[in-house]
């Protein structure tokens, strides 16, 4: 049984590894975030099979822990991203509502005869 337990704690390490890669060529940043989220999550899952092979029940309890981190960490980031589309789009009509602005003024100086 341990060497099965040892196995899959292995074979978690790897999912860990390729989330490593992701984070550091991860194109965007939910990319970077759910390969985080991987690390987290694969991380849970040593920790809660390697309790019982080093016979350490704490690492049950640090691996709760780290599940409520990951939670709050992913809603940290959530908001986050909200909050930067939203200043995204009120940047962008912003903008346009400049280049209307200066669109407006040049006719009206075209009309007035005067050079733009």
């Amino acid at each position: 049984m341990t060497l099965i337990l040892l196995g899959i704690a292995l074979v978690l390490m790897v999912t860990i590894t390729a989330g490593l890669v992701r984070i550091v060529i991860g194109p965007t940043p939910s990319d970077r975030m759910m390969a985080a989220q991987l690390l987290g999550t694969s991380g849970i899952g040593v920790l809660l099979l390697l309790a019982p092979v080093v016979a350490v029940p704490a690492l049950i309890d640090v691996a709760l822990v780290f599940a409520l981190l990951a939670a709050i960490a992913i809603t940290a980031f959530t908001r986050r991203r909200v909050v930067e589309e939203v200043a995204a789009d009120e940047a962008e009509t912003s903008d346009h509502r400049g280049r209307d602005q200066e669109i407006g003024q040049g006719n009206e100086r075209m009309s007035k005869g005067a050079t733009p």
